[in-house]
């Protein structure tokens, strides 16, 4: 698969085939998989997280997640579980076919090993989809960046975030 896709390339490199991507895939063919990134903390999984899962699964072939270290998290609490079981219990999920803890230093390591077509962010995520598309550009990453949709509840109650969840524990066991 990812074999495959590197040969690919080197073999474009070697026949000085300068096309991005996007502008190759015109002439590939159906059977060059569309790999695509989501990424998140993914913190006490809710349907939230399964929702954009799905969303991002929906839009290629292959699905990788790339999960935040606990030591990386900066823009809100530190996740409550450690890295490795948070990663594994994705994994296990319907939508993915694989989950890697992010780079402890520089965010876009993973992403260079991944080689995504299309990076899908999270509806409520602090990304700015223009700054992390110039980044990638910085890098000579050619890929689509895109964000899933929210949903609402489907019925009273349920809770589509961890915050939420913890909220709710939190009034419940005091």
């Amino acid at each position: 698969m990812t074999g495959e896709r590197g040969a690919e390339r080197n073999e474009a490199e070697r026949s000085g085939d300068d096309r991005t991507r996007s502008e190759a895939g015109a002439s590939e063919t159906s059977d060059d998989p569309t790999t695509v990134v989501a990424q998140g903390t993914f913190d006490i999984l809710h349907p939230g997280h399964l929702e954009y899962l799905r969303q991002a699964a929906a839009m290629g072939d292959e699905l990788a997640v790339i999960l935040a270290r606990r030591a990386n998290v900066t823009h809100k609490a530190k996740p409550i579980l450690p890295d490795r079981q948070r990663r594994e219990m994705v994994a296990a999920l319907d939508p993915v076919d694989r989950a890697v803890l992010g780079d402890r230093e520089d965010i876009f390591v993973p992403i260079e090993a991944l080689d995504p077509d299309v990076i899908v962010l999270g509806h409520d995520q602090h990304h700015d989809e223009a700054a992390i598309a110039a980044a990638l550009g910085d890098r000579g990453i050619d890929c689509d960046v895109k964000r899933a949709s929210g949903r609402e509840p489907n019925y009273d109650g349920e809770l589509l975030s961890t915050g939420q969840i913890v909220d709710r524990i939190r009034e419940l066991r005091d």
